[in-house]
């Protein structure tokens, strides 16, 4: 029977001696035993499965398959009829942490704002629930945390029965139950009452504490992000280690961290816009010297790191001084080439006829119309010697 395993019947078992019924390898060659009894958790509810030792081999999972519950090990097991097993205890606990929280906060969920969980994740840092609402405001966030952390604090039993599926009407379920025979209730008296395959604490007060991370929109649900016990600890040790280091990056106090950071914006914006026109100062410097030098209907230069929003510029300026130019402009960015063509007001030749003929010598892409193309690809010639093929191409 279900009830009869050990990680239901003994929740806090942290170590005992079986006998194994099986030691084999699975198709994939994967060694596993299965045990006669065992307190090692299968994964399965949203709970990730419990690890440890065997005669001192590492467990690495468990799994519930074909009515059996496989542990597979880092390494086979030397045969033998009786082992010593031992529960990674700081983990399973964590779980039981987490799993109880979930409880508190899906039915605080409930209880205040009617939002039912649909799904729930725990995961190796956070926890998420997904709750039946689009949109969860800060207040209403804040009222759920408040209630959970109340009724931890309050540290209500955690409760197990089972019970059979006539029994059901005699409890205010959170959710409907699919299981007929050997149903497990988890229940907060007068506040939860849950199916579950889970483990869990004894009381809500083991639970310890939770916190309320974050929020996002998923598939019409608002997903919620929290932790319990333990990890409130390690979130409120990396944060604090963050803002500390935020604090004297912007050699300012932690409680003027945000002023510090708008401040930072504010000048990095304004740096930002000094940049965009001092570099445009400088293309329309370029431009109008490309034009004084122009011996020809072309204007042609090669650059190095270039970037092709660059070239564009330099192009557009060029051909708005100049309506009777062809321009070329051909930029090397490590191992790859980039080109900018365009032509003035008086040129009648289309510019695609100059990109259809370069493009294939460099393995390159590129697109544009008559009056503006633009491409790149390999530097598989040279800036200049691409620049000649553009010229050879009219």
């Amino acid at each position: 029977m279900l009830q009869d395993r050990l990680y239901y019947a003994q929740p806090n078992c942290k170590r005992f001696t079986t006998q194994i019924i099986k030691n084999v390898q699975d198709e994939d060659g994967e060694p596993y035993i299965v045990l006669n009894q065992t307190a090692f958790y299968p994964t399965g509810g949203g709970q990730p499965h419990d690890t440890g030792t065997i005669n001192d081999v590492e467990v690495i999972d468990v799994v519930e398959m074909n009515e059996e519950i496989r542990h597979y090990l880092a390494e086979p097991l030397e045969p033998t009829e009786q082992v010593d097993c031992v529960i990674n205890w700081e983990r399973r606990f964590d779980h039981m942490q987490q799993h109880a929280g979930q409880h508190i906060l899906s039915a605080a969920f409930v209880e205040l704002f009617d939002f039912p969980t649909v799904s729930f994740h725990l995961g190796k840092s956070l926890v998420s629930i997904d709750v039946k609402t689009s949109d969860v405001s800060d207040e209403q966030l804040n009222a759920v945390e408040n209630l959970a952390n109340h009724m931890i604090l309050e540290n209500h039993p955690i409760e197990v029965k089972w019970v059979t599926e006539n029994d059901l009407a005699a409890y205010l379920l959170r959710k409907k139950i699919q299981a007929e025979n050997e149903i497990r209730l988890v229940i907060i008296p007068n506040f939860d009452y849950n199916g579950c395959g889970g483990t869990h604490p004894e009381s809500t007060g083991q639970v310890s504490a939770l916190k309320i991370l974050s929020t996002e929109k998923h598939r019409g649900h608002t997903r919620v992000y929290f932790v319990c016990g333990k990890r409130v600890l390690q979130q409120l040790h990396t944060k604090t280690a963050v803002v500390k280091e935020a604090s004297q990056l912007l050699s300012a106090p932690e409680e003027e961290i945000n002023q510090a950071i708008e401040k930072l914006r504010s000048t990095n914006h304004s740096l930002e816009k000094s940049l965009r026109e001092a570099e445009e100062t400088i293309l329309q410097f370029e431009a109008s010297e490309l034009i004084n030098t122009q011996k020809d209907s072309f204007i042609s230069a090669t650059f190095e790191s270039h970037s092709i929003q660059q070239l564009q510029k330099l192009a557009r300026f060029i051909v708005a001084k100049a309506d009777d130019a062809i321009v070329l402009l051909v930029a090397k960015n490590e191992e790859k080439l980039q080109f900018v063509v365009a032509k003035g007001n008086l040129v009648n030749a289309s510019m695609k006829t100059i990109s259809a003929a370069v493009l294939p010598e460099i393995n390159g892409k590129g697109g544009g119309n008559d009056t503006f193309v633009q491409g790149g690809g390999d530097a598989l010639v040279t800036a200049e010697a691409l620049v000649q093929l553009m010229k050879k191409s009219l």
